[in-house]
């Protein structure tokens, strides 16, 4: 009998023409954990769809505990004992938590729900992961990283013997990342074969047994992990080297731009000012729930202002909607592009074009065929976005190729002020490098960036000046040469003393 309990040979799978997959193939022990890597649109969350039923194989053979499998199901796959946690979350967001875990398998009494079973097996499974929420939360009111670890919960509660984690971490805090790592190694010892996709490569050394790179949908090779370095596995993903992680450039600052003062809004944000200067890069740090998402939204028009003044170029701005920031020169690309960023049933030139219609006028009101076609392929070329035709939806696209959409459409027009909400989650070691350069780019033609990350080294890598936040308020701001990760973590930590503050202190 084989040792390995998957094993995917010569694996091939083409859409629209175009070939995602070609001659791939991976090998998965039981009780291993086999990172799988690659730049985004490498075909890695093509082929674990192959081994999860959601995608047909065009080519190749699929053998699951030594047994072939001619036609794999996501039925035939549960029945198998392999679950996928999928990059993008698949939650239904009007159900609670339990109801999401057992969906598909919901628990019955007597031919009803048995809402109270389904909860207490839920909270069951919250607990093994330390996650603090309530079984009959409703999922759409939670966070996104909590949402995530409920992803994580329902493939658990399934006792799979196959696990797929495809960037479990992406929206992760450290503590909830450091719990997921010690249930993968306890899944790991109790003889779960776990496939681990994702870009943050740090993150391996912690969890990983071997590794499997593929690069344009071809595999590259497998290793130990153990014998190799970063930089060859750098080298494989992307077939360069990639020689400075975080670049920097130099450029003059300028006058002002961004002056805000005593901004409000809602619970986490509270009394927030800061300003922004040409030829800037600030970074916004700051621990989840500080209130970094919640202040761009509020200073696009995303979300309602309680008070606070906003100046651009020394002009007061009435920002109630983000057409009033877009029209003022303000642009944003957002924490969550799917739900935020894109219109993913529409093609890519819709994409492009739809925050830009007002200069894409034509005649009678009409869009400008020929503007737009242009403006499409100036997008397409400048950011090296991959597709097969600008027609296709944009769902299409790999994560990477995603958010170089988010990022392309603003480029199209002009703008004084880019806010970047977490650009880089999710994609991979050569995309981000691609962000950098693009924000560095905008710094050098004496534009102000604000640039929201959860990872510090890419903080201190790239911003020119530092503000953290905490509970909703800026608590600390320095330049980025004085700054270190102590530094960032102590002002990230000062909260604020709601019980002094409750007693009257």
């Amino acid at each position: 009998m084989s040792e390995y309990i998957v094993e995917l040979e010569g694996v091939g799978k083409s859409f629209a023409g175009i070939r995602a997959l070609d001659d791939v193939s991976l090998r998965l022990k039981s009780g291993e954990v086999l990172a799988l890597l690659g730049e985004n649109g490498a075909g890695k969350s093509t082929l674990m769809k192959i081994l999860g039923g959601i995608y047909t194989r065009d080519a190749g053979t699929l053998r699951v505990f030594g047994e072939e499998i001619d036609e794999m199901t996501p039925k035939r796959a549960k029945e198998l004992g392999i679950a996928v946690i999928h990059q993008e979350l698949n939650m239904c967001t009007h159900l609670t938590v339990a109801e999401n875990i057992f969906l598909g398998r919901e628990l019955l009494r007597s031919g009803m729900l048995d809402d109270r079973e389904m909860n207490i097996r839920a909270a069951e499974v919250l607990s093994r992961l330390n996650i603090d929420i309530a079984p009959d939360t409703a999922v759409g009111t939670l966070p996104i990283s909590k949402q995530q670890m409920v992803e994580i919960a329902k493939a658990l509660s399934t006792n799979a013997r196959i696990l797929v984690m495809d960037e479990p971490t992406s929206a992760l805090t450290s503590k909830e990342i450091n719990d997921l790592f010690h249930i993968i190694r306890s899944l790991r010892d109790q003889g779960c074969g776990i496939v681990y996709i994702s870009h943050r490569l740090e993150e391996l050394q912690h969890i990983v047994d071997r590794v499997t790179i593929l690069r344009d949908g071809k595999y590259i090779a497998t290793t130990r992990f153990g014998d190799t370095t970063m930089a060859e596995i750098i080298s494989n993903m992307v077939g360069r080297e990639i020689k400075e992680k975080f670049p920097r450039v130099e450029a003059p600052l300028g006058r002002t731009i961004l002056r805000v003062k005593g901004l409000n809004a809602g619970r986490q944000v509270r009394d927030v000012g800061f300003e922004l200067r040409e030829g800037e890069i600030v970074g916004v740090a700051g621990l989840m729930g500080a209130g970094r998402t919640e202040m761009t939204r509020a200073l696009f028009g995303a979300d309602p202002k309680d008070g606070g003044e906003i100046l651009l170029d020394d002009h007061p701005l009435r920002i109630e909607k983000p057409m009033d920031a877009i029209e003022a020169g303000i642009v944003l690309v957002p924490e969550d592009r799917k739900k935020d960023g894109l219109c993913t049933k529409l093609s890519i030139r819709e994409n492009v074009a739809l925050p830009n219609l007002d200069i894409l006028k034509g005649l009678l009101s009409t869009v400008n065929s020929g503007g737009e076609r242009k403006m499409v392929e100036r997008t397409v070329k400048n950011l090296s976005i991959r597709l097969s035709n600008a027609e296709q939806n944009a769902d299409s696209l790999s994560g990477g190729n995603q958010q170089k959409l988010v990022v392309g459409k603003w480029l199209a027009r002009d703008f004084r002020v880019a806010l970047f909400d977490e650009p880089t989650r999710g994609i991979d070691v050569a995309a981000k490098a691609e962000i950098y350069h693009l924000m560095n780019d905008l710094k050098m033609r004496g534009l102000g960036v604000l640039f929201i990350s959860s990872e510090m080294p890419e903080i201190l890598g790239i911003a020119d000046r530092i503000i953290v936040m905490c509970d909703g308020r800026v608590t600390g701001e320095f330049p980025a040469g004085t700054a270190t990760q102590e530094k960032i973590l102590e002002y990230a930590t000062r909260f604020e003393d709601k019980l002094g503050l409750a007693a009257g202190d």
